[in-house]
């Protein structure tokens, strides 16, 4: 039997990368299904009870040596960990476990990152000698290439694939709408899912979103349905921005699985999202989306499926994003039909990280 350790940002309860590690275990397990998956999480009892698999604390040193001698491949990753813009520690602690495994022998992936950006001389330094002393890397878009470009990182096999979650199945839309109708949100009207997020404690964001929710409604006769990604930061953010609201918004306030999630995207007939993981939930579940920027992660998922961001979190307007919502309503078909021709693309690209890790593994 193999022993891989994978490292991230687990346990936290984001639904985000809780789906991405749901997709690794997947497809990792579907193609070796005696793989042993070790996961370093913030809380290891809710990452065995979710995923199945074994779990240590990311703080405990002792049982993070002992997993990483006896393994066979860290995997780390998904996600944007290799980054310094939401946090600066935790750049460091991700860059820390890579060099542990290093110094063991252990072979390392970096698995369908979102590299950077990473500021400061010696971030930039650090990173890019243990960028070039692990065995393979895969980015999830090419503004991910062009960072490794930048920090002179050669040496290992770099390919460009895509966000784990894009391997994952659709799931039946019956969950989501049995959720719905516990919010008296079941009827016939048709539905426009927002995810969103706290961030810098800025009020002009919230603001434009309260003023589109208001116009959706207004226009569309539609019902503005807020999904949280992390619970419960997201589900505090959307009852501000509903509190905004001159019209009725309904805001989910539970935390919910990975599949849950995909089938309350999938129940929706536009999304719009600052979260990049709803905007992939929505690929996912074939429904139209409109992405807002506060980070270039947003942009280069966006640009993958040949489309553009809405606006940018610092000045984005319901003028914006009214404009969007209209374009992408009036030709949903459309829009889903070119989306799920190009996703269908970037799911192969999802599940080649997985055949490239077990590659790792000799």
């Amino acid at each position: 039997m193999r022993n891989i350790v994978v490292s991230g940002y687990y346990g936290s309860k984001n639904g985000g990368d809780e789906a991405m590690l749901a997709a690794m275990i997947e497809v990792l397990s579907d193609l070796d299904p005696k793989l042993n998956i070790t996961v370093i999480s913030a809380n290891p009892e809710d990452t065995k009870k979710r995923h199945g698999v074994e779990a240590i604390s990311w703080l405990g040193l002792p049982g993070i040596f002992c997993a990483l001698r006896k393994a066979d491949l860290l995997i780390s990753g998904g996600g944007s960990l290799l980054q310094n813009v939401t946090s600066g520690r935790s750049l460091y602690y991700y860059m820390g476990i890579i060099f542990l495994a290093h110094f063991l022998g252990t072979p390392v992936m970096l698995y369908a990152q979102g590299i950077g950006p990473i500021y400061g001389g010696l971030a930039r330094r650090v990173m890019s000698w243990l960028g070039n002393h692990v065995n393979v890397i895969t980015v999830r878009d090419h503004g991910s290439l062009e960072e490794l470009e930048s920090l002179n990182i050669r040496s290992p096999h770099i390919e460009c694939t895509a966000d784990p979650v894009l391997a994952i199945n659709p799931v039946d839309r019956s969950i989501g709408r049995s959720i719905l109708k516990r919010y008296h949100a079941g009827d016939d009207r048709p539905m426009v899912g927002i995810s969103v997020r706290e961030w810098k404690g800025w009020q002009h964001y919230k603001e434009a979103l309260a003023g589109t929710a208001d116009a959706i409604v207004r226009e569309f006769g539609a019902r503005v349905v807020f999904l949280p990604m992390q619970y419960p930061e997201d589900m505090k953010a959307a009852e501000s921005i509903a509190a905004m609201a001159q019209e009725e918004c309904t805001v989910l306030g539970d935390e919910y699985a990975t599949g849950e999630l995909l089938s309350l995207v999938g129940c929706m007939d536009l999304m719009i999202s600052i979260r990049l993981h709803a905007l992939i939930f929505a690929g996912v579940m074939g429904v139209p989306m409109i992405g807002v920027s506060y980070d270039p992660k947003i942009e280069r998922f966006m640009d993958s499926i040949g489309d553009a961001i809405a606006g940018h979190l610092e000045d984005v307007t319901v003028e914006q994003l009214m404009a969007e919502v209209r374009r992408k309503w009036n030709d949903k078909a459309a829009f889903r039909e070119q989306n799920a021709a190009l996703l269908a693309e970037l799911r192969e690209k999802a599940i080649r990280n997985a055949k490239l890790a077990l590659e790792a593994m000799g």
